[in-house]
C-alpha cells in the first residue's frame, strides 16, 4: 500500500482512543487505520503483542498466534501446566498437534496464562492489524481470553477493514468494554494539506480539486493521487477530459480493480459507459444499446464496485473507483462508450461531452457544438462546466480557424473568471494576449486578467496603459479600462485618480460599463466623505440598470446601497437588502459577487449583533475561495471581524494579521485600512497595555493611510476613535486628544450618531485617564444614551463597559455593577463572546473591591499599575518608557497621577509602598494584569493571589 499516510487531521480520535481500554479502529481500506495503531502503540510501556494478518494468511490456522506469541519470554511458558503448555507448543508448532476437544480447551487455558503471567510483570499491550484477516483459531482463542482480562493491565487494540457503510464483524476478539471508533475520512482542508506535505509542493488547483473529489476524505487515495499529480509536474488535468478522467496511478488501478479486470467483455463495457455518463442509470444504459446492464451490474456489485440502487440509478462504491474504471479503459473503449452515450442522451451540455470524447480531432461542427453547450451551462449558473466546455471547443477548433480558437479562449477564460478558477482564467487570456494580431481580443484579454487580478491590481498599470493604446478610438473598450483604473485607484487609495477615471467611463462606456463606473464613483466619494454625492452616484448607477429589480446588474449597486446605509447607521435596512440580494444571487453569481456580497453581510451581522450568524457568514465567504485555492484579504477580514464579536480575541488576531499581510500582498489599500483596523479591535478586546501598545500600532497606520488617500467616510473616524482609546490605556493622553481633535474636525452635519457615540467614548475615557473620573463618566454615559437609539448592540456593550471600569475605579461601585451588569446580559443575549468575558472581568473586579472592604480615591490605570511598580522596582522614567513603548513624557505624566493616587510625593516615597506591598502579599505585583496597583494602606494586606490593595492613608514620606 505504500508508506502510511500522517496523522492529518486525527488528533481528537488519537486523544479518544488513548483514554479507552481497548479500541476497535474501522473504516474502508486506505483510511488510515494502520497508521493510528502505529500512533497508539508507539512507546508503549510493557510488552505489546502484535500480529498483522494479510488475506492469505485467514486459512493458516494459528497463524496469527505464530506472530503474537513470537516475543514472548520462554520461561512463561515454562511456568505452564503441563497440559496447557503442550497444546501452546503443538500450536506454535513446537510440538504434535492437539488431538481432540480437551486439547483445544487447554490452548485457550494456556494462551489465558501466559498473558496473566506477562500482565504480573507489567502492563501488556495486544494489537491486531487487519483482524478481518485472522484465521479463525487464533480470532476463537482471542475471544476466549478477552473475555477473563476483567482487573489486569492489559489493552487490546484491533483494526478492521470494513467496506463502505458497513460494520465491523470482529467485535468478539476485543473485551466487553472496547470503544468502536469508525476512521471518518478527512475534510478537503485536510486532504490538501495531506496532499501538500507529501510532495513537498502544491498541485495545479484543478488538480487539488480533482484530488479531492475523487480520494472523497481517504487520505491512502489523496497521497497516491498527490503523488501522480506531482509526478506530472503539477499540471491540470486537461479541461474536459472526460466527467471522470484522472491520470489514477497504474499501480493503484491494478490494486482496486483486480478482481473487476477478470469480468466479460460486455459487463466491463456496461461499468465503463456508467462511469462515463454524468447521471448513469439502467434507462441510460439501456438506450445506449446494451441488452442486459443490469446483470452486468449485479456482477460488478458482487465484486464492490457499483450497484444499482431501487430507482434504477447506478451507484459506485467510491468516486475513486469510477474513475479508475474509466482510466484503465483502452481509448478505443472509451471513444466507443461515448459514441453510444452521445445517442443515448438528449440534454444538449451532456451530449456535446460525449460528442467530443467520441471524436477526439479537429471538428468545427463539434467545436461549435460545444461552444453552443457551453453558453447553456453558463446561463443555467454552472461556469464551471462552462469553462470545460469552452476548453473542449478550443482542442477541436481546426488549425486553419485562428480568429475562432482566439474566441472561444476568451470565453474559456471568462466562464472560468466566473467559476473562480484563476490559474484558468488566466492561461487562456494569456494565450490570446501572446498569441492574437489582433487588438480588440488583446482588449479583451487585459480586461479578462484586470477581472482575474481581483484585489491585487496595484501592478496593473502597465495592463491597462497598454490596453487603453489598443483600444484607442474603441469608445466603449476605452471606457472599460478606465473603469478599471478607477477600480485600481480605489483599492491603492488614489481616490482622485479614481473619480476621474470613473467620471470617464460614466461618460463614454456602454450601459453596463456605465452603470459599473457609476458604482465605484459613489464608493470613491463615499470615502472621501461625501455621503449625498455618493447617493446621487449610485442613484443615476441604478436608473440606468432598471432600478433594484434590474437584475445581475443591479446587484452591485444594491450592495452599494446596503453598505452606505449600514456606514449611516441604518443597519436593519442594509441587512434586510443584503439578505434578499443573497437570495436573488442564488448559484447565478460569480465568484466575486457571492464573496462581495457575504463581506458586506458579515458587517451588517456583527453591527447588529448577530454575533453567530456572523460567524457563519464568514465561514460562507472563505468556503467558495478555498475551493479555488484562492487565499483573499476581504473574505479574511470578514472572519477576522466576526471572530472580534463572536470568536475569541486570540483567533482575530490571527486572522486580522493574515488579512493584513494579504493585503499587502496584493497592494489593496481599501481592505488594508479594514484589515489594520480590525487587528486593531482585536488587540484591544483584551483591555491591557500590551494589546493597546499593538493597537495603536495598527491603528497608527490606518491614520496614517487614511490621511494619505483623503479618506473621511464614517468608518474611518470610528477607527481614529479607537485610536485614541488605545492611546488613553498606555496613558497617551495628549496624542489621543489630538487624535479625536483630529476625527472631530471632519465631523459633519451628515456624520452617524455611531461616530459621535464612538468619539465621545474616547474623550470620556480620556477624560478618566487625566484624573477627571466625574468628566469622562458624562461624557461616556452621554454617548450610552446615545446608543441606545441606535440598532448598535455591540457599540452599546462597548461603551457600557468603558462606562463601568471608569466607576469601579472611582469607586462608585453600585453604578459600575449596574452598567456592567446590563453589558454582560447583552453581550451574553447576542452572543458577543469576548465583550462577555471583558464584561465577567470587570464585574469581577467589582466583587472583588467590595469584599477587601476598599475605600478611598480611585484606582490606579492600567498603564499606571505598570508604571507604578516599574519606578518602585527603580527603573528609570527612560527605562519604563522603553519598556512600555511609550514617551518618556507620558511617563512623567503618568507618574504624577500615580503620586496624587496613592498619596506620595517622591520615587523613594512610592518604593518604600511598593516594597511594603511586596512584604506584605509575600510577592511581586503583577505587572502584566490590569489593576493590580491600588492607592496606599494604613495597613497592607493581601486580597486576590496576585492583587493588592491600598486604602487612603497620610503621606509615607519620611
Amino acid at each position: 500500500m505504500g508508506s502510511p499516510p500522517p496523522l492529518t487531521g486525527r488528533r481528537e480520535l488519537l486523544d479518544l482512543a488513548r483514554t479507552a481500554p481497548g479500541v476497535l479502529l474501522h473504516g474502508p481500506e486506505g483510511i488510515g487505520r494502520s497508521t493510528l495503531l502505529a500512533a497508539l502503540t508507539a512507546d508503549a510501556p510493557g510488552t505489546v503483542l502484535r500480529c498483522a494478518p494479510a488475506e492469505e494468511d485467514a486459512a493458516l490456522p494459528h497463524a496469527g498466534l505464530v506472530d503474537l506469541f513470537a516475543p514472548v519470554p520462554e520461561h512463561c511458558l515454562a511456568s505452564l501446566a503441563p497440559e496447557p503448555r503442550a497444546a501452546l507448543e503443538a500450536a506454535l508448532l513446537r510440538g504434535p498437534a492437539p488431538a481432540d476437544d480437551r486439547d483445544r480447551l487447554a490452548l485457550r487455558v494456556a494462551v489465558l496464562d501466559t498473558l496473566r503471567a506477562l500482565a504480573s510483570t507489567g502492563p501488556v499491550l495486544l494489537v491486531v492489524d487487519d483482524v478481518q484477516w485472522l484465521d479463525e483459531p487464533t480470532a476463537g482463542l482471542l475471544a476466549f481470553a478477552v473475555r477473563r482480562l476483567d482487573g489486569l493491565d492489559i489493552r487490546v487494540l484491533a483494526a478492521e477493514r470494513v467496506p463502505e457503510g458497513e460494520q465491523p464483524t470482529r467485535l468478539r476478539c476485543c473485551p466487553p468494554d472496547t470503544l468502536e471508533l469508525a476512521v471518518p475520512p478527512l475534510t478537503d482542508e485536510e486532504v490538501a494539506h495531506l496532499v501538500h506535505a507529501g510532495t513537498g509542493a502544491g498541485p495545479h488547483p484543478a488538480a487539488l480539486r480533482r484530488i479531492q473529489e475523487l480520494a472523497a476524505g481517504n487520505p491512502w487515495y489523496a497521497q497516491e493521487l498527490g503523488r501522480a499529480a506531482h509526478r506530472a509536474s503539477g499540471s491540470s488535468p486537461a479541461p474536459g477530459a472526460g466527467p471522470h478522467a484522472f491520470d489514477v496511478p497504474s499501480g493503484l488501478r491494478a490494486r482496486l480493480l483486480h478482481r473487476f479486470r477478470e469480468l466479460p467483455a460486455p459487463a466491463r463495457l456496461t461499468v465503463l459507459l456508467a462511469s462515463a455518463v454524468a447521471r448513469p442509470s439502467l434507462t441510460v444504459l439501456r438506450a445506449a444499446g446494451l441488452s442486459d446492464p443490469a446483470a452486468d451490474l449485479a456482477a460488478a456489485e458482487r465484486l464492490g464496485v457499483a450497484a444499482v440502487d431501487a430507482e434504477g440509478a447506478v451507484r459506485f462504491r467510491h468516486p475513486l473507483l469510477r474513475a479508475a474504471v474509466y482510466a484503465d479503459a483502452p481509448g478505443s473503449d472509451r471513444r466507443r462508450a461515448h459514441a453510444l452515450l452521445a445517442d443515448a442522451v438528449s440534454e444538449p451540455v451532456e451530449r456535446a461531452r460525449h460528442l467530443a470524447h467520441a471524436r477526439p480531432y479537429e471538428d468545427e461542427g463539434t467545436a461549435r457544438t460545444l461552444m453552443s453547450a457551453a453558453d447553456t451551462a453558463r446561463r443555467e449558473g454552472a461556469p464551471d462546466t462552462g469553462f470545460e466546455l469552452a476548453a473542449l471547443a478550443v482542442l477541436r477548433t481546426p488549425g486553419d480557424r485562428p480568429a475562432e480558437r482566439a474566441d472561444r479562449l476568451l470565453a474559456a477564460a471568462e466562464y472560468a473568471c466566473d467559476a473562480g478558477r484563476i490559474e484558468e482564467a488566466g492561461e487562456a487570456a494569456g494565450a490570446v494576449l501572446t498569441e492574437s494580431d489582433s487588438a480588440h481580443r488583446r482588449v479583451r484579454a487585459r480586461l479578462i486578467l484586470l477581472r482575474n487580478a481581483g484585489q491585487a491590481l496595484e501592478g496593473a498599470g502597465d495592463l491597462i496603459e497598454e490596453g487603453l493604446q489598443d483600444a484607442l478610438g474603441d469608445r466603449e473598450s476605452e471606457a472599460r479600462l478606465h473603469h478599471w483604473a478607477a477600480v485600481r485607484g480605489l483599492l491603492c487609495g488614489e481616490l482622485e485618480e479614481a473619480d476621474r477615471h470613473a467620471r470617464q467611463a460614466a461618460e463614454a462606456g456602454d450601459t453596463e460599463t456605465r452603470v459599473a463606473a457609476l458604482a465605484t464613483l459613489a464608493r470613491v466619494r463615499s470615502l472621501a466623505g461625501e455621503p449625498l454625492a455618493a447617493d446621487a452616484a449610485l442613484e443615476a448607477a441604478l436608473a440606468l440598470s432598471g432600478g433594484t429589480e434590474g437584475g445581475p446588474e443591479s446587484w452591485r449597486l444594491i450592495r452599494m446601497r446596503a453598505i452606505l446605509a449600514l456606514d449611516s447607521d441604518r443597519v436593519p435596512e442594509a441587512h434586510e437588502q443584503l439578505t434578499r440580494l443573497l437570495a436573488a444571487v442564488g448559484e447565478l453569481a460569480g465568484v466575486e459577487d457571492v464573496m462581495a456580497t457575504l463581506v458586506a453581510l458579515t458587517r451588517v451581522q456583527v453591527r447588529a449583533g448577530h454575533c453567530r450568524e456572523a460567524l457563519r457568514t464568514a465561514d460562507r465567504c472563505a468556503r467558495p475561495l478555498a475551493e479555488a485555492g484562492v487565499p483573499a484579504a476581504p473574505a479574511l477580514y470578514a472572519a477576522a471581524l466576526a471572530a472580534t464579536a463572536g470568536g475569541t480575541a486570540e483567533e482575530a488576531r490571527h486572522l486580522a494579521g493574515q488579512a493584513v499581510r494579504a493585503s499587502e500582498a496584493d497592494g489593496d489599500r481599501l481592505f488594508l485600512l479594514r484589515a489594520l483596523a480590525v487587528l486593531g479591535q482585536a488587540e484591544l478586546l483584551g483591555g491591557d497595555p500590551r494589546g493597546a501598545a499593538a493597537a495603536v500600532e495598527a491603528l497608527q497606520r490606518v491614520r496614517e493611510l487614511g490621511t494619505a488617500m483623503s479618506a473621511a467616510d464614517p468608518p474611518l473616524l470610528h477607527w481614529y476613535a479607537d485610536l485614541a482609546e488605545a492611546l488613553v490605556v498606555l496613558g497617551e493622553t495628549d496624542e489621543a486628544g489630538a487624535v479625536v481633535r483630529e476625527a472631530r474636525a471632519r465631523v459633519s452635519a451628515a456624520t452617524p450618531g455611531s461616530v459621535l457615540a464612538a468619539l465621545e467614548r474616547a474623550e470620556g475615557l480620556r477624560e478618566a485617564g487625566l484624573g477627571r473620573a466625574r468628566e469622562g463618566a458624562a461624557r461616556l454615559r452621554a454617548a450610552v444614551e446615545r446608543l441606545r437609539r441606535l440598532p448598535l448592540p455591540v457599540e452599546l456593550v462597548r461603551t457600557l463597559i468603558a462606562l463601568g471600569a471608569v466607576e469601579r475605579r472611582s469607586r462608585r461601585r453600585s453604578s459600575a455593577r449596574g452598567v456592567l451588569g446590563e453589558a454582560l446580559e447583552t453581550a451574553t443575549r447576542i452572543s458577543a463572546a469576548p465583550l462577555a468575558r471583558r464584561a465577567r472581568e470587570e464585574l469581577a473586579r467589582v466583587d472583588a473591591g467590595e469584599r477587601a472592604g476598599e475605600t478611598g480615591g480611585p484606582e490606579l490605570t492600567p498603564t499606571e499599575a505598570r508604571i507604578a511598580a516599574l519606578v518602585g522596582g527603580g527603573a528609570t522614567n527612560r527605562e519604563v518608557a522603553a519598556e512600555l513603548f511609550i514617551s518618556v513624557k507620558t511617563v512623567e505624566g503618568a507618574l504624577s497621577r500615580v503620586y496624587r493616587k496613592i498619596g506620595v510625593r517622591s520615587r523613594t516615597a512610592l518604593a518604600h509602598v511598593m516594597a511594603v506591598t511586596v512584604l506584605a502579599t509575600g510577592a511581586a505585583v503583577n505587572v502584566g494584569d490590569d489593576d493590580q496597583v491600588r492607592p496606599p494602606v494604613q495597613a497592607v494586606t493581601a486580597s486576590q493571589p496576585g492583587r493588592v490593595r491600598f486604602s487612603r492613608t497620610p503621606d509615607t514620606r519620611r
